[in-house]
Formats: structure tokens, sequence, C-alpha cells
């Protein structure tokens, strides 16, 4: 089908551990789960049939193409199977798989994000697809990249590929300023502080804005380095910690010293594009930059690099966790054509379009195969190994890291830290109000306990 219609609910429930935590969710998804037949599925036999409609946030260019390219080859190898590909920007497939749950529109596959699949799975939206992965080799993928779409040992997603968040610097600016590569907090501060903020150029911008998660993943880089979580044991916020309160005043510093005043309102595109222009010595992204640059400033596309994230002193474990994204391809519990959506997924895999669907951003989609990862043929590529090092950092950084509020497996309260813009707006608190930080840290730390309980999260 293309749409399918969502009946109630029927069986038991798979609530565990999270609620959702969209907004307008909360009651209402819970008669929003399964539909179709498990047994009609593994009892169906005969040539696949039917109409795929897929919803994909690989929006761009080459990756647009591919997966169309997929699809048209899919029906050739199935004549009876026609795959629809629906784009939508990440931030419109949130929108549209909430609104499209409750209104019983939904698709039969789509790509999603770690913590729109956390709310999936709690709403019983999806199907386990342990033997799509199995199929296609369970020691294959990463262990921690399973784990982020599981729940009591069943894999409700497919990981497709990888990247995390590194920090990347301009080799001509700090040679050009006397500079080394920071490897401590207190290094890159120094390092953005000596750049300055003159001629459209900027040492660091800190990008705060209340649409985005940019201050939660600046903030949960300084917290992780310090070894600790912007969640606690027990669940609760962790804001009003040392490690946190400092990560605060060091954001806060930057921003006032170095930063453009628009980055109070910037999103995480605002923020990569003053990388891909120029103006800026420092950045923290994944390998997407590459590209960016590319794109944007190309004579610039030598001088840039990555580097592990800074730490809280050089003696330091140079790779510590702190963010690693993992995006997940999910099939969905209302779908008619389950067998037909699971085929295109795993056919999604076949090596040689893997490494084509890689390739579409190199550098950006690191594989989530680790057969792949060595393959020649991924190997032979001129940006990946022109950027070698710098893929090296980021793959690094993929084998230790997780979502952020995900570091012990999946929990509401990540989507609640990266979703809700709390942390932004105390950040806001203390720059345009001038809240003590202290102050704006406890009562951030009181709103977010508080979302997480709204979204039924166990807490304390």
């Amino acid at each position: 089908m293309s749409r399918t219609t969502v009946p109630a609910l029927h069986g038991p429930s798979r609530r565990g551990f999270v609620t959702a935590t969209g907004v307008g969710l909360l009651g209402l998804l819970a008669a929003c789960g399964s539909g179709g037949s498990d047994d009609a599925e593994a009892e169906a036999t005969g040539p696949l049939s039917g109409t795929v409609t897929m919803w994909s946030s690989f929006t761009q260019g080459p990756r647009a193409e591919w997966m169309q390219k997929m699809a048209d080859a899919f029906h050739a190898e199935n004549p009876e199977v026609t795959v629809n590909i629906e784009l939508f920007s990440w931030g419109e497939f949130n929108t549209k798989w909430t609104t499209g749950l409750t209104a019983g529109q939904v698709p039969d596959i789509s790509t999603a994000l770690p913590n729109n699949v956390v709310e999936m799975i709690n709403a019983e939206a999806l199907i386990p697809l342990d033997d799509v992965i199995d199929s296609i080799g369970r020691d294959r993928f990463p262990e921690a990249a399973l784990r982020e779409g599981r729940l009591e040992d069943v894999s409700y997603s497919v990981p497709i590929y990888s990247h995390a968040q590194v920090m990347w610097y301009r080799k001509d600016l700090l040679e050009a300023h006397g500079l080394g590569v920071p490897q401590t907090w207190e290094e890159l501060a120094h390092a953005a502080k000596t750049i300055g903020r003159s001629n459209d150029l900027y040492g660091l911008s800190v990008p705060l804005g209340t649409g985005d998660m940019m201050g939660a993943r600046y903030l949960n880089f300084y917290v992780r380095s310090a070894g600790e979580r912007l969640l606690k044991a027990d669940g609760s916020a962790n804001l009003t910690s040392a490690a946190a309160l400092e990560g605060v005043t060091y954001w806060v510093d930057l921003y006032k010293e170095v930063s453009p005043e628009g980055s109070l309102e910037y999103a995480v595109l605002d923020q990569a594009t003053l990388f891909y222009q120029g103006k800026t010595a420092f950045d923290f992204n994944s390998g997407f930059h590459i590209s960016g640059v590319e794109a944007n400033s190309p004579d610039l596309l030598g001088s840039i690099a990555a580097a592990p994230l800074p730490r809280l002193k050089a003696s330091d474990p140079v790779n510590y966790p702190a963010e690693t994204s993992t995006i997940p391809l999910v099939v969905w519990q209302a779908s008619e054509v389950r067998r037909e959506a699971k085929a295109f997924l795993e056919f999604l895999y076949s090596t040689d379009e893997y490494i084509e669907f890689l390739r579409a951003v190199p550098g950006g989609m690191l594989p989530v195969l680790s057969d792949v990862a060595e393959d020649p043929a991924f190997l032979d590529n001129e940006t990946i190994s022109t950027f070698a090092d710098s893929i090296e950092v980021i793959q690094d950084q993929v084998g230790v890291g997780s979502a952020i509020g995900m570091e012990e497996g999946p929990v509401v309260q990540a989507g609640v830290l990266t979703s809700q813009g709390l942390i932004e707006k105390m950040f806001h608190s203390v720059i345009i109000d001038g809240t003590d930080i202290e102050a704006a840290a406890k009562d951030c730390d009181d709103k977010l306990n508080a979302a997480f309980k709204a979204a039924g999260a166990q807490i304390g």
C-alpha cells in the first residue's frame, strides 16, 4: 500500500522503558501500533508483489538519486513490486511521522534518527528486524549501532551508516597565528580568542538556537570529557554537577568573547555554513564538513582537518565517548507489504551498491558493515584517501560514542534532552537575562526532570 491506515492496538504491549515524547503524542500513540499479521508474513510464499512506500530523508542529490536507482533496480528484479520514494527533510520527517501515526497514515519503510526509533518502539509502531540483520550478517554490524534500536533483545531498526562529532580546524589559520592543534578545552579557548572576532572571521561560533539541539551537543562534549553524562545514573538530569556548571561557564564565555552575536539563534546548518564559507577557525561536526567545504569554498579544502574532541587535561585519554550518530532504517508495523518492505531494506546492503551509497558523501557517511570499511572498493576514493587521517579520527569516535543520552541504551530522556530546547533556553537565560549560572542550571534541571516524568520516564 502507498500509505497504510493504522488499526487499533491488540496484543501485549512493548512499553517497558519509554513513553513517546512528541508533542501531543502522549495517550494517542498507544492506539496506533499493530497492523497486518506477522503470521501472514511468515507464511507468505511466491513472488513479492505490491506497492512499497518509503519516506526518505536522504534528500541531497546524490543520495536521493541513489535511493531512486535502488527502487528502480528492485522493481527490475521484482516486477510485481513498485517502490515509491517520498522525500522529507529530517525536520519535516519528525512532524510527518508523529502526525501520520496519530492520523493512521504511515509509510511501509523509512529512514529515522536514533531518538525517533526510541519513540517509535514505544508507540509499538515498528516490526522486529532481527531476521533482516541476520540475513545481512549480524557480526558485520557494530554492537553499539544495533543496541540503539533494540529492546529486550529484539531489534527494531537496521543501521545504514554512521558518523561522529569531532573538532574541525583550519590549518592555515593556526599556522598564521603560530598555534598548534588544541588538545584541551583551555587550549581551544586560547586559540579561538587569539584568532578573535574581526573581518568576518570568528575563532569559534557557539550555536545556541532553541529550535535545535546544538547547545545540548556542545555542553555534552564538555561533560563527557569529564567522564560524566547529562543524565545521572537514576535517569534524572545532571546539569548542576561541577562538570556541567564548568561547561556552561566555558561556552558562555566563548560566546561572549569570539562568537557571532547571531549564533544565539543558530541551528546546525547555520553553524556549519560558517565553516563551509571559511568564516570560522574551529567547528564541531562530522565528515559531512568535507563535502560542505568542497561545495562552498573549494579553495579551502586543503586547509581543513579533523582532530579528536578537546579534553580537560592533555594527559586524559585522547578518545573519550562523546557523540556518535548512527542512522537507521525501520519497517512500520501497520504495513501490509512487510515482506516486500523487508526485502527492499535488505536489498540496499548489496555490497557494490552500498559502497556507491557511501561514496555519495565520501567521509561523511561511514560504513556500518565492518568488511565494507576495509573493502578496497570503498577505500579507493580520492576524498577518502586525502582525508584518511581525519576519517580515522571520526571512526575512532564512532567506535566509542553514542547518541546523546543513550550511553546506556535507548531511553526517553534522550529525546527530551535534544528536542525540547530546554538546555538552549538555559543558555539564553544566562546570556540574555543575566541569570546566575547555578540558578539557571538548577531551573533547567527541574524543567528537564518534569519533562522526563511527563514523557513517562522513571527517574529517581
